[in-house]
């Protein structure tokens, strides 16, 4: 192998490892900065009470925003069978979302006010971030 082809090599061995190390930073910095809890809720409605559900869920998350670690909902619709909801919610803290969130008042009402309009509890899953890919 001459010298030139040695350099070469050298340099694209260097350029993989430095692109290695890049990749594991940025993934360990990802952990670090977003550790939030993520928290799935599906929900099923009784037939032909969908409207119901939606109402009561956007007024129960107007009071939710308010509570101290509350980072972000969104609320899914499946679009092939409206009955099948799904909150995406974000929390800081993993604690006060499975102790004191859990007992609020307005999560306890919703969930009395809600054999009006559910099929059943929810399925609630637990989740958190492994990698965030983003448009750059």
């Amino acid at each position: 192998m001459g010298k030139g082809n040695i350099k070469t090599l050298l340099c694209f061995l260097m350029l993989t490892l430095l692109t290695s190390a890049y990749a594991q930073q940025k993934s360990e910095s990802v952990k670090k900065e977003n550790n939030n809890l993520t928290v799935l809720v599906k929900y099923k409605s009784q037939p032909e009470k969908e409207g119901e559900v939606l109402a009561a869920l956007n007024a129960l998350i107007l009071e939710v925003k308010k509570e101290p670690y509350f980072v972000n909902i969104k609320m899914l619709v499946d679009p092939a069978d409206k009955t099948n909801i799904l909150l995406y919610e974000e929390w800081s803290d993993e604690t006060y979302y499975k102790g004191d969130h859990m007992n609020t008042k307005h999560l306890q009402k919703f969930i009395g006010d809600s054999r009006n309009f559910l099929a059943g509890p929810p399925e609630i899953s637990f989740w958190e971030l492994n990698s965030n890919y983003n448009l750059d």
